[in-house]
């Protein structure tokens, strides 16, 4: 099949495409003039250049292919970052579902997430049916995701466009370390992190995310969503995880939320004259809340059979010890 993906040099996007084209598929990667290629660099997609935020590039892109990916976004957690998400997330998914309509693309597969499902700040494992229940700490990354995906669903419920929304959970594996969110996990591995916090989070394998996402493509319903995800931890046992694997110390000093998030007030604060500490209140209630999720609709409906959390773990900590990351 002909198969184009958004976001295909990021690192999911990346682990995708290098399986797409494993199976046979012809597979066209919409990159930006200035992206980094490295997650691609031994695979040979074909690569057109667009931005999911210009219709014109995503009409030319989205010519003739039996299934468009929609991979591309941005991922950030403080204030100043939300207008580029909203741009991004929201208006760059609208575009994406309006030109797959005007050229009848046979089906999308839009990669949501669990935020736009919510999270919780007691332990209890939210379902796709959950109602959204954080709105009024409008978290910019979360909104934004949420709103996306509400755009893939409505146009498909009203049958513009043939779409399934897949919603990770906190995806490990080999390469995670370079994202820009496992700062803190790859501290941890090193032994130099004492802090852990509240809350907790879904670990699920990179592989097993994209085998949910090619079963949701097969046998997925029209307008549905559904949780890729696996094992519910706290953050505590997943640092001890982490460092046990790497052969360091585990985090031993709790940091209390109210800590934590007036840390995170002061670094909005902060940012506003220049000065940018790393954290800031968005970091602190995500850092906070559980993100805990349960998977039996993608279990059942799709045939979703997720492999051990603690291998995950284990090959992203690999991963960092053979390229050099705890050094």
């Amino acid at each position: 099949m002909k198969v184009v993906v958004t976001g295909a040099n990021g690192f999911l996007g990346a682990w995708l495409t290098r399986r797409l084209l494993a199976e046979g598929h012809e597979v066209s990667a919409l990159i930006r003039k200035n992206s980094d290629l490295s997650e691609l660099e031994n695979a040979k997609p074909k690569y057109v250049y667009g931005d999911v935020t210009d219709k014109n590039s995503l009409r030319e892109a989205f010519k003739n292919q039996d299934i468009v990916f929609h991979l591309a976004g941005v991922v950030a957690y403080r204030a100043s970052d939300r207008p580029l998400m909203d741009r991004v997330n929201v208006e760059g998914t609208r575009y994406v579902v309006d030109i797959c309509e005007e050229l009848k693309i046979p089906q999308l597969l839009h990669m949501s997430s669990v935020v736009a499902v919510g999270a919780s700040f007691t332990p209890q494992a939210m379902t796709e049916a959950s109602a959204y229940n954080i709105k009024h700490l409008n978290l910019g990354y979360f909104e934004t995701k949420r709103l996306a995906e509400e755009i893939v669903v409505k146009a498909a419920n009203e049958k513009r466009i043939n779409a399934v929304c897949v919603n990770p959970g906190t995806i490990y594996g080999f390469g995670d370390a370079k994202k820009g969110s496992r700062k803190t996990q790859v501290k941890v591995a090193r032994g130099e992190f004492p802090f852990y916090t509240a809350g907790g989070i879904n670990v699920v394998a990179a592989e097993d995310i994209i085998e949910g996402t090619l079963l949701a493509v097969k046998k997925g319903k029209n307008g549905e969503r559904y949780l890729l995800t696996n094992e519910n931890m706290k953050i505590k046992d997943l640092f001890i995880k982490i460092a046990g694997f790497a052969g360091v110390k585990a985090p031993k000093i709790y940091m209390p939320t109210w800590a934590l998030q007036t840390i995170g007030i002061s670094g909005d604060l902060l940012e506003k004259v220049g000065v940018n500490i790393g954290v800031s209140q968005e970091n602190a209630y995500t850092a906070t809340m559980f993100h805990w999720f349960d998977s039996s609709k993608a279990r059942n409906e799709l045939g979703f059979s997720p492999s051990s959390a603690d291998r995950a773990i284990e090959n992203s900590v690999r991963w960092m010890k053979d390229n050099g990351y705890l050094k």
